[in-house]
């Protein structure tokens, strides 16, 4: 059949259909190409574009399979599909949250005015997982701590969006936004001639100028790396993908040394100073010197090369504390602080174990909430309550009060849902949406994102190692 008819939204936001079936303005020429195909043929076009993904080896590793087997992303054709106005509200809520947060990172590895002024817990700050030591004092190129960050949001069942939390270590995904768009374009030529929608190509250009832009006023010609901990990571795909498209190196650790104060790769014609690293390893791995002893993927002396000014890092080493989920719970506070300003894109109301009253609500709540650690990503550390059993409650109720301050529970939330092909029909699935900002000269947020697709029926887990897949996001630049 593969046309709308008997489409469901089940009583779920949908970004496509109203609840009475008709679609929403942005996406009526969308659903009115797709209903005039005949039979079978947008089978057939999902199919192919599953054969070029396998082509193109777009693919990630999933740590967790006993097979260690290399798997396609999945990708599901059907857009999703978000207004130019509503893309401004988000683009001007994600540049706030970026800018405030950079401030906050400089600032607790500073002067912790925010903490002297009992804003956030000191305890909250200092006993996280991801505040360095090694990092205080510690003055990035530019006065610029989180460069690249990848900020997931989701929309709840009042149509509204959230924040549900930030990834400013080494946020993955922005390779699968650009080779959707690529397969999207050859799969609806005509619908994209017809469409506005707001370009994703460009990103490595912007990313290369933030890049050289960190060290531009210190060297007239940046050479730039970037760095991958190597074939096995289960990104190396878009570390590959990046650094061609920006025509940078692609070096591991064994690659750098440091001599005469800078840091140096090895070429065929010889040793060629580096002048920024895109680095896609972990803080703790950086610098055998400095941080974890037998690490064999840093570069023995990386820190004090940049302490010395002569380095740029992206990220910068330390930035993860903003990662952390109980921190996040202070982004509002963290605007007001730093900003004087209401925050714009809310976060999703958060309950903190280390107090009180919050983890007494939790622990008698389990059955309604998702339970998170503060440091997890990826869909792992974490208890969805409704759909866990009663051991899974117990287990992680033990957890909480065995450690407070290492876990957050939210509501669970009714995640909007988009049509995905399921054999020869379409389903409602949950989806979010990671956008990419960039923070140089000026703050870039990459127009859309990855939408992430919970493809497993009933699931509210996007992520790919869980079983998740993806779509094409198209912002539209003009009012439908």
């Amino acid at each position: 059949m593969t046309r709308f008819d008997g489409y469901n939204t089940e009583g779920f936001y949908d970004e496509m259909f109203f609840d009475d079936g008709n679609a929403r303005p942005a996406v009526q020429m969308l659903v009115e190409r797709i209903s005039s195909f005949e039979n079978g043929e947008f089978i057939r076009r999902q199919i192919t574009a599953e054969h070029a993904l396998l082509r193109m080896g777009i693919t990630f590793n999933v740590y967790a399979d006993e097979q260690g087997v290399e798997r396609i992303f999945p990708f599901d054709l059907i857009p999703r599909i978000i207004d130019a106005k509503e893309w401004e509200w988000i683009e001007c809520g994600l540049k706030q949250r970026i800018h405030a947060l950079n401030l906050f990172i400089d600032d607790v590895y500073h002067d912790q005015k925010i903490i002297k002024d009992g804003v956030v817990p000191a305890e909250v700050v200092l006993s996280s997982d991801r505040y360095l030591e090694q990092c205080v004092g510690l003055d990035p190129p530019r006065g610029i701590w989180c460069h690249i960050t990848g900020t997931d949001l989701v929309r709840d069942g009042d149509g509204q969006f959230y924040v549900l939390e930030d990834n400013l270590g080494c946020p993955s995904g922005v390779s699968y936004v650009m080779e959707n768009r690529q397969l999207m374009k050859r799969t609806f030529p005509q619908l994209f001639g017809m469409s506005q929608i707001q370009p994703v190509e460009d990103y490595p250009s912007h990313l290369l100028d933030m890049l050289r832009y960190l060290v531009s006023d210190r060297v007239p010609s940046p050479i730039v790396a970037l760095l991958t901990p190597g074939i096995y990571n289960s990104a190396y795909f878009e570390h590959s993908f990046l650094a061609q498209q920006m025509g940078v190196s692609l070096v591991e650790g064994r690659d750098l040394v440091v001599m005469d104060g800078y840091v140096h790769m090895r070429t065929t014609k010889g040793f060629e100073r580096v002048d920024v690293i895109y680095r896609r390893i972990n803080d703790d791995f950086l610098d055998p010197e400095v941080f974890i002893p037998d690490s064999v993927l840093g570069v023995p002396g990386l820190m004090d090369v940049y302490k010395s000014g002569r380095l740029a890092l992206i990220n910068a080493p330390g930035t993860c504390v903003a990662d952390d989920k109980v921190i996040c719970a202070y982004v509002p506070e963290i605007i007001k602080y730093y900003l004087d300003e209401e925050i714009i894109v809310p976060n999703v109301p958060t309950y903190m174990c280390w107090e009180d009253d919050d983890r007494k609500y939790v622990l008698e709540n389990l059955d309604k909430l998702v339970v998170k650690e503060a440091n997890q990503s990826g869909g792992y550390g974490m208890l969805i309550g409704p759909h866990a059993t009663r051991k899974e409650h117990e287990n992680f109720a033990n957890r909480i009060k065995e450690n407070p301050r290492n876990y957050i529970a939210q509501p669970t939330l009714a995640l909007s849902r988009v049509p995905v092909l399921i054999d020869d029909h379409f389903e409602g699935r949950h989806v979010d949406l990671r956008p990419f900002i960039l923070y140089g000269e000026e703050i870039y947020v990459l127009p859309g994102g990855l939408t992430r697709v919970a493809l497993k029926k009933g699931s509210l887990v996007v992520n790919s190692s869980q079983g998740g897949g993806s779509k094409d996001t198209w912002v539209l630049s003009g009012e439908v």
